[in-house]
């Protein structure tokens, strides 16, 4: 495959050289390169001495200056956090002073702007509606990581509203950060909404981050960015603090370039939260203990057929490969299997979505932007219109004016959409057929690669594997298997609730056995003729 315009990105401040495969250890390395380090290289770099938190934080603002700010700008950093390195100096004198708290001690994490920080940072989904808008306490995730020692080093770009405000939006797009454009073809999307997040991953711009989803927001922009993505089991980690789409969907979840790192965020985030009763049964487990080479031996693992694309569908020309290295490490699959047609619940998706978000946008802003003007979805509304010169230009608000008009979440109407979902998406969706073939898990294409960003027509579509784990609430992995012309696709891995350990398990030996994960090279497009 030929590329045009190739961009160069040199070493950054002595201590950072670019390239295309996996970082050496970091320790190793006379001077710390963050180029694909995960977060076991860079604690290794620390106990070494090679490295300390304040010169871990030091090399990603200077890779953030070269690449998000100027260079290929791929603009996926909505904020830094001023404090960040008084933070890093101190977790240093404490680890000099009594050792580090953890494996996450001194490592910079990035959040998606929809996760309320009550630092020097505002939390605003990328809405200029809640600019100056300061959270009274951080959300319950947020508290999580500071407590496991880990440094916020920033908030990044996302979908406006996590991509719940128009039928025909641009991924990546928001009024306050505008777009964030794909570290591997800087004419395509990065999909959404957790676009940021999985843009400055794929570029090293932090050791880990954080994105949320309701229906893909995490796996689709992770599957198109090189990315492990984890949507977790609903209830998992704490909902309380994120700005909501709907707390029947909604989830945070880990967004890395490695297994191994996710399992270690999971671990850090995941946990009973008082203040969210979803997370009342979460198993606070350390998820790193399911990191198993030969973990796929012996599964037993369903192909849902219903989700590939044919022949001329390159994500799952892919997968079709990926399906050869399943069984090639000993797991038995079950080809195909049919999963409930995600028709029957569609509609009632929607309509729960638009219920829960005029009920869960006012919770939310009453909460944490107490004192702000904008206290209900119609007054975001209000705002956009009076401001549509920035807020609307490139698309509207069709979703929040249709969930404006619904009801209250007594209605029968919602009640009965709620329902609908989780029969079909649970009971006769995925808990069916891993009981009908006795399987651990089922595995499909994440979705297709990434699509030429457009302003006028919004987003591509394509066969997706979100949905079903999405609506029932259930665990969903997504990792890297492999790259057509250049751009990343992923595999999916979906299990029941409480099945991380297994699809962990699944997800880290298929990852091992295939090392598919590849920096980018912030190609201005992909000339897929001359191929």
């Amino acid at each position: 495959m030929n590329r045009r315009d190739f961009i160069q990105i040199g070493a950054l401040a002595g201590a950072i050289s670019s390239g295309n495969t996996m970082a050496a250890t970091v320790a190793s390395s006379k001077n710390a390169n963050v180029i694909e380090a995960s977060v076991a290289d860079l604690q290794a770099a620390m106990q070494a001495g090679k490295l300390n938190s304040q010169k871990l934080v030091k090399l990603y603002l200077a890779r953030i200056r070269a690449i998000d700010k100027t260079g290929p700008r791929i603009n996926s950093i909505i904020e830094l956090n001023p404090d960040a390195l008084s933070i890093a100096k101190a977790l240093d004198a404490e680890r000099k002073a009594k050792g580090p708290r953890g494996p996450l001690h001194g490592i910079p994490v990035l959040l998606k702007d929809n996760i309320a920080t009550a630092d020097k940072m505002q939390t605003t989904a990328g809405s200029l509606a809640l600019i100056g808008v300061k959270p009274p306490r951080d959300a319950f995730l947020v508290t999580k990581l500071r407590e496991a020692g880990a440094v916020i080093l920033g908030k990044t770009n996302l979908s406006e509203w996590a991509n719940m405000r128009s039928t025909r939006s641009t991924s990546g797009w928001s009024a306050r950060g505008g777009l964030t454009k794909n570290p591997y073809a800087l004419d395509r999307n990065t999909s959404g909404s957790s676009s940021g997040s999985g843009a400055a991953m794929a570029a090293s711009l932090a050791a880990i981050a954080v994105g949320t989803e309701t229906d893909g927001s995490i796996t689709s922009p992770a599957s198109l960015n090189g990315l492990v993505g984890i949507k977790p089991t609903l209830g998992l980690i704490s909902r309380n603090g994120i700005i909501p789409i709907a707390h029947s969907q909604d989830t945070a979840g880990p967004m890395t370039r490695t297994v191994a790192d996710a399992a270690l965020l999971l671990t850090a985030m995941a946990g009973v939260d008082v203040r969210d009763a979803a997370t009342k049964e979460a198993k606070a487990l350390d998820y790193t203990k399911f990191l198993d080479k030969d973990g796929l031996k012996g599964a037993r693992i369903g192909v849902v057929r219903g989700n590939f694309g044919g022949a001329n569908d390159l994500a799952s020309v892919a997968v079709e490969a990926a399906l050869k290295v399943l069984t090639a490490r000993g797991a038995i699959l079950v080809d195909p299997v049919e999963l409930s047609k995600t028709s029957k619940y569609e509609l009632t998706e929607y309509e729960v979505l638009l219920y829960e978000l005029k009920a869960d946008m006012a919770a939310y802003l009453a909460e944490f932007a107490p004192g702000s003007n904008i206290k209900t979805l119609k007054d975001i509304i209000e705002f956009n219109e009076k401001n549509s010169a920035r807020e609307l230009k490139f698309f509207g608000q069709e979703h929040f004016v249709l969930a404006e008009a619904k009801g209250g979440l007594d209605s029968k109407d919602y009640l009965e959409a709620l329902a609908n979902n989780h029969l079909n998406s649970r009971a006769e969706g995925i808990d069916k057929v891993l009981k009908e073939h006795k399987l651990d898990a089922l595995v499909a294409p994440t979705g297709i690669p990434a699509w030429l960003t457009d302003f006028i027509n919004g987003d591509a579509s394509g066969t997706s594997f979100t949905t079903p784990a999405a609506v029932a609430g259930y665990p969903h992995v997504t990792v890297p298997a492999g790259q057509v012309f250049g751009l990343p696709v992923g595999i999916s891995f979906v299990g029941t609730a409480w099945s991380e350990p297994t699809l962990i398990r699944l997800a880290y030996s298929f990852e091992q056995a295939t090392l598919h994960r590849r920096a980018p090279t912030f190609a201005r497009s992909v000339n897929r003729i001359d191929a």
